[in-house]
C-alpha cells in the first residue's frame, strides 16, 4: 500500500511549495524509496500549453508528451525520475473526465455533482498515480493557496483521502510564511495562523508546518506557532532562503526533517544515503571558477520561462565546480537599444532559447550573426536553431528573405517551415509534436563527440521544422546537419565545424539535465565558455 504525502500552501503565492516537495522526496529517494511525484493544479486549463509564459512561467514537458507545470521539472530534477501525464492533474482534466463519464452514462442518471463525482475523480486519479508507479510514497501538492475557491474540490478529495486511506497512510506538510515587519524586524506568526485556520475550516489539520523565513525563527516563535496550530515543537520546520535550491533538501536532512517524515508515516528508519548530492552542492555553493553566459529570449522578464535551461546550465557548472553567471537579453534589446557587441562581447556562452511568434526575432538573428562571427559558444534550442538557420540562410547563402512561415505565413524563402503533419492542425493545446523522439547523429560531429553516441532521444515541443528544400544548399555552403529523425524526414541537430562551439537543436535537452547527471549539449557549453574565457584572459595579458 502505498503512503501519501500532501503538501498545500497558505498565505502567499510563489511561496516555495515546489522546491519544498521536491526536497521532501529527495529526502525519502536517499532512503531508498520510491517517490511517485504529482502536481494538483486548481487552474481549469486541461494543461499548461496554451499558457502566457511571461505569467505561468515555463511550460516543462514530458517524455510522454504532457505539457506541465514547471514544479514537474524541480520533481524530475531532485527525484531523478521520469514524470508522466498521470504526474499532472488539473481541474480541467478533472472536469473534462467527469463530463465524458456523464455523456456515456456512467452515472447512471445521477445529478452529477462536485460531490461525489468531482473529488472521486481526483481521489481515482491520485490513486492511479500509485498503481501505475508502484511507489512506495506519492507526493502530491497542490497548486494556489488554501482558501482559494478554485483549489476546494482538491482540499476536499484529499480530505476523503486520509479518511479512507487512514491517517498513519497519509501526511498533511502546510508551507507557510512566517514574515518579519516593522523597524525592528519583528517575526510575526499571524499569518501562519489563519492560513493553518483556514484549512481548519476546510476540514484538514496539517501534521507538519513548513516555514519559510529570511531569519532563523527562536524557540518562543515555533512554541507559539505550535500551540496556536496544534501541531508538535519538532514539526515546526523552518526552512530558510538556501544558497542554492538543492542544499534545501540537506538544510532539511540536518534539521532532522527526514527522520520526522518517515516516522510519521510508519517507513523503516534507513540511515539517508546523502554523500553524493552532498558533493554536487558542495561543488555548487563552493566554485572554484566563473564564467557569463547570456541566455537571449523572448521572455526574460519572468526567468521562470526558462528556469530548466537556466537550471541545465548549473548542473553543467557543478561538474567542473563552476559558478555559471547568467546574464538575461530580451532579444528586443538587439533590435531597439543596442548592437550585440555591447550586450555580449563580454560573455563566454550564449543560448538563444525558445519561444512563439514573430516578436523579436530580428534580434535573435542579430545575436545568432554576432556570435557565428566572433567565435563565441552557442548553443540553440528550439526556436534558436531555426533562427539559427534562419540567419545562416540569409547571411551566408545569401538567401535575402529566408524566414519561417510562422512569421510570415506567404513568405517566398520559408527556410524553415510547418511541418506536413502539422498544417490542417488548428487547436492549439496538446497538438505539437511533443514527447521524446529518437535521432541519429552523424558520426565525427560535435554532436556525436558530446553524447558519445550516434543514437539519441530527447523531448521535442514545436510545429515548425527546417524546410528540406533547402537542406543541400545549407550544407553546401557549410552548414553541418549532424542529427536527423531516423526516417531523414526532420533536421533535428545543426552545428558548424570550422567553429569553436557551435550547435544547435530541434528538441529541448534542458528538460533531461539532472544535477548528477548534466545534459552533455549544456556541460559541452559551459567547457567550450571556459576555455572561451581562458583565450580572452591571455589575449588581454598579451
Amino acid at each position: 500500500m502505498a503512503k501519501y504525502v500532501f503538501v498545500t500552501g497558505g498565505v502567499v503565492s510563489s511561496i516555495g511549495k515546489g522546491i519544498a516537495s521536491a526536497s521532501v522526496g529527495r529526502l525519502l529517494r536517499h532512503r531508498g524509496y520510491r517517490v511517485a511525484p504529482v502536481k494538483l493544479d486548481p487552474y481549469i486549463n486541461v494543461d499548461a500549453g496554451t499558457m502566457n509564459p511571461f505569467q505561468h512561467g515555463e511550460v516543462f514537458v514530458t517524455e510522454d508528451g504532457a505539457e506541465t507545470d514547471l514544479d514537474l521539472g524541480h520533481y524530475e530534477r531532485f527525484l531523478d525520475v521520469e514524470c508522466s501525464t498521470l504526474s499532472s492533474i488539473t481541474t480541467g482534466k478533472v472536469y473534462r473526465n467527469v463530463i465524458e463519464a456523464e455523456r456515456r452514462g456512467d452515472y447512471l442518471g445521477a445529478t452529477v455533482q462536485v460531490i461525489p463525482h468531482v473529488t472521486n475523480e481526483i481521489k481515482r486519479l491520485i490513486r492511479q498515480v500509485a498503481a501505475d508507479t508502484g511507489a512506495d510514497v506519492v507526493l502530491a501538492e497542490i497548486g494556489g493557496t488554501v482558501g482559494d475557491i478554485e483549489s476546494l474540490p482538491f482540499m476536499e478529495a484529499i480530505r476523503q483521502l486520509r479518511k479512507e486511506e487512514g491517517r498513519e497512510n497519509t501526511l498533511f506538510m502546510h508551507v507557510t510564511l512566517v514574515p518579519q515587519v516593522g523597524p525592528w524586524g519583528e517575526i510575526k506568526t499571524k499569518p501562519t495562523q489563519h492560513s493553518v485556520n483556514t484549512l481548519r475550516q476546510i476540514g484538514i489539520a496539517p501534521d507538519v508546518l513548513i516555514c519559510r523565513t529570511d531569519v532563523p525563527m527562536p524557540d518562543d516563535v515555533r512554541e507559539k506557532i505550535s500551540n496556536f496550530c496544534d501541531v508538535p515543537m519538532e514539526a515546526v520546520v523552518e526552512s530558510r532562503n538556501a544558497r542554492s535550491i538543492y542544499e534545501v533538501p540537506l538544510m532539511y536532512e540536518d534539521s532532522g526533517f527526514g527522520h520526522l517524515v518517515t516516522e510519521r508515516l510508519g517507513l523503516e528508519a534507513k540511515a539517508p544515503e546523502d554523500a553524493e548530492w552532498r558533493q554536487i552542492v558542495d561543488r555548487m555553493i563552493h566554485p572554484k571558477s566563473a564564467c557569463t553566459v547570456a541566455i537571449v529570449g523572448k521572455y526574460t522578464a519572468n526567468g521562470d520561462a526558462y528556469k530548466s535551461i537556466a537550471e541545465a546550465l548549473v548542473h553543467a557548472g557543478a561538474e567542473s565546480s563552476t559558478d555559471v553567471q547568467i546574464r538575461w537579453i530580451e532579444s528586443d534589446q538587439f533590435e531597439n537599444t543596442a548592437e550585440p557587441a555591447q550586450l555580449l562581447a563580454d560573455v563566454d556562452g550564449v543560448v538563444i532559447a525558445p519561444g512563439f511568434g514573430g516578436r523579436g526575432i530580428e534580434g535573435k538573428i542579430a545575436a545568432l550573426k554576432f556570435v557565428r562571427e566572433t567565435g563565441i559558444p552557442f548553443l540553440g534550442i528550439c526556436l534558436g536553431m531555426q533562427m539559427a538557420v534562419i540567419e545562416y540562410a540569409r547571411n551566408v547563402c545569401g538567401i535575402e528573405g529566408a524566414t519561417s512561415s510562422e512569421f510570415d505565413p506567404s513568405a517566398k524563402e520559408a527556410v524553415v517551415d510547418v511541418m506536413p503533419d502539422q498544417a490542417a492542425v488548428s487547436a492549439k493545446g496538446g497538438t505539437m509534436r511533443l514527447g521524446q523522439y529518437p535521432c541519429n547523429l552523424e558520426a565525427n560531429t560535435l554532436a556525436h563527440k558530446l553524447y558519445g553516441s550516434t543514437r539519441i532521444s530527447e523531448r521535442h515541443r514545436h510545429r515548425y521544422e527546417v524546410n528540406n528544400n533547402y537542406r543541400e544548399l545549407l550544407k553546401e555552403k557549410g552548414l553541418t546537419i549532424s542529427g536527423v529523425s531516423p526516417d531523414y524526414r526532420l533536421v533535428e541537430m545543426i552545428e558548424l565545424p570550422q567553429h569553436p562551439f557551435f550547435i544547435a537543436t530541434q528538441a529541448h535537452p534542458e528538460f533531461k539535465s539532472r544535477p548528477n547527471r548534466p545534459h552533455p549539449l549544456f556541460l559541452g557549453l559551459v567547457q567550450a565558455a571556459q576555455a572561451h574565457m581562458a583565450r580572452a584572459t591571455s589575449a588581454s595579458l598579451a
